[in-house]
């Protein structure tokens, strides 16, 4: 394990971080992950099964740790950066993009009691989790389509979604029904839920959410110039 200096993120104060990439090949760890996608009780009984406990206890270990879980996943111009915040009362996993030109950090989307987003439609998901050159905790796709599920949200699937979701769950976890877990969480979707995407004619990819910092209606939204590069950063 590499403890990464606090600094590495620009403008996130979340304290001392840990990069943990081992944890991505421990089936357990998706469990306590992907919670905030099964939002509904069908979801939730075919992520955890019979591991329901041994997962708590997984994320219990985790969360007490002094310093925070943190992945990275590279972009064409920057990285998105998923952190597990374990403060005591507001603990939640943060969605971050930076890019070389800006001096922080964005977030774009936060999974917690006052969750933000979508911050990535399926394509763009796809796109990132596909994306070829090596760095960042891990060059596995199916390490970084989970590791970003929980901040997507798209009213518009592709036909192809539900199977490659599958192979992913198949991959790295023991759940004993992948094919009805992978519709359930494409059905609920976290606790955002679908967001309708559209391209506006400057070339923006923004969405309808009502929480979403990548609809430009919200007042909290980003701003114009941060929209666009976050569309190059995720389009490739």
């Amino acid at each position: 394990m590499t403890n990464l200096h606090e600094g590495l993120i620009p403008g996130y104060g979340s304290g001392p971080l840990a990069h943990l990439p081992e944890l991505l090949d421990e089936p357990l760890f998706w469990l306590g992950h992907l919670y905030a996608c099964a939002r509904s009780e069908e979801a939730q009984e075919l992520l955890f099964g019979a591991d329901y406990d041994a997962a708590q206890d997984c994320h219990r270990q985790l969360f007490r740790r002094p310093d925070r879980p943190a992945f990275t996943v590279p972009l064409i111009a920057g990285r998105l950066h998923v952190v597990h915040r374990d403060f005591e009362d507001d603990a939640g996993t943060d969605f971050l993009l930076h890019h070389p030109g800006w001096d922080r950090a964005e977030l774009l989307a936060t999974v917690d009691g006052h969750f933000m987003g979508p911050a990535l439609s399926w394509p763009e998901l796809a796109t990132v989790a596909d994306y070829g050159p090596t760095g960042g905790s891990t060059s596995n796709p199916d390490h970084r389509l989970l590791l970003l599920l929980p901040a997507f949200g798209d009213a518009d699937l592709p036909v192809e979604a539900p199977a490659r979701l599958v192979a992913a769950l198949s991959s790295l976890t023991a759940v004993e029904d992948p094919g009805r877990l992978a519709a359930a969480l494409l059905a609920d979707q976290g606790p955002c839920g679908p967001a309708r995407w559209t391209t506006t004619r400057n070339g923006l990819r923004i969405n309808d959410g009502g929480h979403s910092y990548r609809n430009p209606a919200n007042g909290f939204a980003l701003p114009a110039d941060r929209l666009a590069q976050v569309t190059t950063s995720l389009t490739l």
